[in-house]
């Protein structure tokens, strides 16, 4: 099937843009990855160090033998569920890496929070910025620069893509990314959902929620939803960065270990017929203009978080490869929403992967010519071996089987026949700035919002209104300083239950903000990342009570409906000293200042070490 016309456009346009600054990138991992092993080049007393802590066999292997030396980086933590797995995986990796001639350390430990912890809390303020320190834990890690490969060993929301951004800054090196797995389906997402909107408005308690939320959260692995963590996976998958098929298999599982020591072999080159057939190539080169079009693809085609639309714009900028919610707005009108999946569907993350999952995905966007299938990956077969669902037989040997049909079409459907004819993101922009919007959950009549508006300084005194009776009515909630540069720009998701509630009373609800909602973003109508940022001088924070405000995501647009002479002559409303005093101390915020005075804008992936 010939490439589809926009997606070639929008890559060729990435392509001529991103030119100086990739060439650049390349050239430099060119000149890292030309030198010498680092064991013919380091001091001794520098090997001597390396070595130190691993045993007699191993230290012969790496210096006398000249064996491959993998690096593993983790973000084990037994806080986070879907990290919990990872405990072991290093094991796992040196015993696969000694039986194929190599050897591995533990390069190092990268921080992980779990943002359900810290949902509606001050430690959300920390949450976007530490996709930049895990970044900068995984190049100290890498830094000891004696690995001949790397592993990745992570999950969650930032923590992909903080070891993704510090792994292409070490682009040279070939690398494969390791999951863990989803937990096993607890109580529905769907049933989840109607006990917190039943707690929002009071009808059950607090020992009835909190049963309903450890039925959700009951067991190691991701959660069951498909917000930020589960569309990483989808990402990787569509970049070919995982073992084929790896993303959904649940931990504990035989078929869980032995991917796991895939990746070895995978990253060392030792797959397929003979040892040493297929070199794993560098990530700087997988990783070019092509596989970012596709994992762009493939979160349009799930549904997938809004969060990408920050982090992806950081992922591509560290392989010198410029993009912005432009290139997303125009693939979303060509690609079509081929998953359901909650929040845009009752489905989980288990019963997706039942259905067909990534690989189901995967084939269709490819043969509909929505994929670029001329891509590098870390296996021999190319993309293409990404549309393959894996088993291992009695001996706990792999072998990939063809995905074949949907195994549900509630769920997955084929490219010929969506559930819509385009992707589930839309680019809103007007005279509030622009925003991004994720229209595949919310009902096709909730798509315009014409109602006045109501401007909160935090999402607390939203909550406080809502409970307090005040917001009953159509509304436009407006909810400023929660930018990067004001504090940290937190996941706003606490404030998803109460619209909900409201939407469900028949009001015209809808939330327009410079803040996340999260991988979550339901059902009520959310124009998210408003840049510039109020603190920034945006104009969202000239919004004032009573302003008549139209979200319209058919149209793509986010307009106040205000005089446009006395729009331009209103001052912005100005923070206050007690307003920039509690987004920057406590819970260690005080560490995060230089982060948020040099964080760019959400369309500029919020970065900080530009």
């Amino acid at each position: 099937m010939p490439l589809n016309d926009t997606v070639h456009q929008v890559t060729e346009s990435i392509h001529r843009r991103s030119a100086a600054s990739r060439r650049a990138y390349l050239e430099q991992m060119d000149v890292w990855g030309r030198r010498d092993r680092s064991m013919d080049r380091l001091g001794c007393a520098n090997i001597a160090h390396a070595v130190a802590g691993i045993g007699q066999n191993d230290k012969l292997r790496v210096v006398v033998e000249r064996a491959p030396h993998i690096g593993i980086v983790t973000a084990y933590n037994d806080m986070l569920s879907a990290h919990a797995p990872l405990q072991h995986y290093p094991d796992l990796i040196k015993d696969e890496a000694r039986r194929q001639g190599a050897t591995a350390q533990v390069a190092g430990g990268v921080p992980a929070m779990c943002d359900g912890v810290t949902q509606g809390t001050a430690g959300m303020d920390l949450s976007l910025f530490s996709r930049d320190t895990i970044a900068m834990a995984t190049a100290v890690a890498l830094s000891h620069d004696v690995f001949d490969a790397a592993l990745m060993l992570g999950v969650c929301d930032k923590i992909v893509p903080g070891l993704l951004i510090g792994a292409l800054h070490f682009g040279y090196l070939p690398t494969v990314f390791v999951p863990a797995g989803p937990m096993p389906s607890g109580l529905s997402n769907s049933a989840k959902a109607k006990a917190r909107e039943q707690a929002a408005q009071g009808l059950i308690g607090r020992d009835e929620l909190l049963q309903a939320e450890m039925a959700s959260y009951h067991a190691p692995g991701t959660c069951t939803f498909y917000g930020t963590a589960n569309s990483n996976q989808m990402l990787l998958e569509a970049m070919g960065l995982h073992v084929p098929g790896t993303a959904f298999v649940n931990p504990g599982q035989p078929l869980r270990a032995e991917l796991t020591r895939e990746a070895a072999r995978t990253v060392l080159g030792r797959v397929g017929e003979g040892s040493g057939a297929w070199a794993c190539p560098p990530i700087g080169q997988i990783v070019d203009e092509r596989a970012i079009v596709n994992a762009m693809v493939a979160l349009l085609a799930t549904g997938g978080s809004t969060n990408h639309l920050i982090h992806w714009v950081a992922v591509a900028r560290s392989a010198g490869i410029a993009i912005d919610w432009e290139d997303f707005s125009q693939l979303s009108a060509a690609v079509p929403l081929l998953a359901r999946v909650y929040p845009n569907g009752s489905a989980d993350v288990n019963q997706f992967q039942a259905a067909g999952g990534p690989g189901y995905i995967i084939r269709e966007l490819l043969d509909a010519g929505l994929m670029h299938e001329d891509v590098l990956t870390v296996r021999a077969g190319g993309i293409r071996e990404y549309t393959r669902v894996p088993q291992g037989d009695e001996q706990h040997r792999l072998r990939w089987s063809a995905v074949g049909a949907s195994g549900d079409d509630g769920i997955l459907r084929p490219a010929s026949d969506p559930f819509s004819a385009t992707g589930g993101l839309k680019v809103l922009t007007g005279n509030l700035g622009r925003s991004v919007i994720k229209v595949s959950a919310v009902p096709q009549d909730r798509h315009v919002i014409e109602a006045p508006a109501r401007v909160f300084d935090s999402q607390a005194a939203l909550l406080s209104a809502f409970h307090n009776g005040d917001l009953d009515g159509d509304v436009v909630c407006v909810v400023r300083w929660q930018g990067p540069r004001a504090n940290g720009m937190p996941e706003l998701h606490k404030l998803t239950p109460p619209l909900a509630v409201l939407q469900g009373k028949g009001y015209r609800v809808a939330l327009v903000t410079d803040g996340r909602m999260s991988g979550a973003s339901g059902k009520v109508p959310a124009a998210i990342h408003v840049v510039p940022e109020a603190l920034a001088g945006g104009p969202i924070a000239k919004v004032r009570d009573g302003d008549l405000v139209r979200l319209d995501a058919v149209a793509g647009t986010l307009d106040v409906l205000v005089d446009a002479a006395v729009w331009q002559a209103r001052e912005p409303a100005q923070r206050t000293e007690a307003q920039a005093a509690d987004s920057a101390h406590g819970l260690g915020r005080e560490l995060f200042a230089g982060f948020r005075r040099n964080a760019l804008g959400a369309e500029e992936g919020a970065c900080s070490w530009l």
